[in-house]
């Protein structure tokens, strides 16, 4: 499946078969494919808490209001971003690059971030979202289908997962094989509602 492909058949499924089980080669892929999106400067702060224990995942489904595709997916991942991570040893997300661009990079990364609440929150949730994207894209590829998921108490999951304070969950993303095809599309703007050329 090509990424056109994907992107078009990609849909949010609430109902998975709770049977089947990916192999650990096929988890190891998506998550090394999450792992090469985007962030800025580089500093890659999105974690990903793959939840295979199965009290674990019951009781976050609790949490989720009894959604099942917490338990019934194969691989329940909640994206998390350590928002201080700006600041923690950030010289390795440039070990590999010149002199030059480290000694220009790590100035501006602390810069860019240092007393800046908002904007390391800000930056935390873009970096998630194009994670979690990569995410589903990459599961329709290799035949899988996926649920993005932010209806769930984000307290009592920070506190099922031991969250440490310097961290935030962004979104929950529920991978497997559907068992149901997602209903017909709700309604899509059309183009002239949502592409606006140079100004409003």
């Amino acid at each position: 499946m090509n990424t056109t492909e994907a992107i078009k058949s990609r849909r949010a499924i609430k109902e998975f078969d709770r049977e089947y089980m990916m192999t650990e080669r096929e988890e190891k892929e998506l998550l090394s494919l999450a792992m090469l999106s985007p962030t800025a400067f580089n500093i890659q702060h999105w974690r990903f808490v793959v939840v295979k224990d199965k009290t674990l995942r019951e009781q976050i489904k609790a949490a989720a209001w009894g959604q099942a595709q917490v338990t019934d997916s194969s691989l329940l991942i909640i994206i998390c971003a350590d928002t201080k991570s700006w600041e923690k040893s950030p010289a390795r997300y440039w070990a590999n690059a010149a002199k030059e661009v480290q000694e220009f990079m790590l100035p501006a990364i602390n810069g860019y971030y240092r007393g800046k609440k908002e904007v390391q929150r800000d930056e935390a949730f873009r970096s998630c979202g194009i994670a979690a994207q990569t995410l589903m894209l990459a599961a329709k590829e290799m035949g899988y289908d996926s649920c993005p998921m932010d209806g769930f108490d984000f307290e009592k999951v920070s506190q099922l997962i031991l969250l440490p304070d310097d961290h935030i969950i962004s979104m929950f993303v529920a991978i497997g094989k559907g068992t149901k095809p997602a209903q017909p599309r709700g309604g899509q703007l059309a183009m002239k509602d949502v592409v606006i050329q140079d100004r409003f």
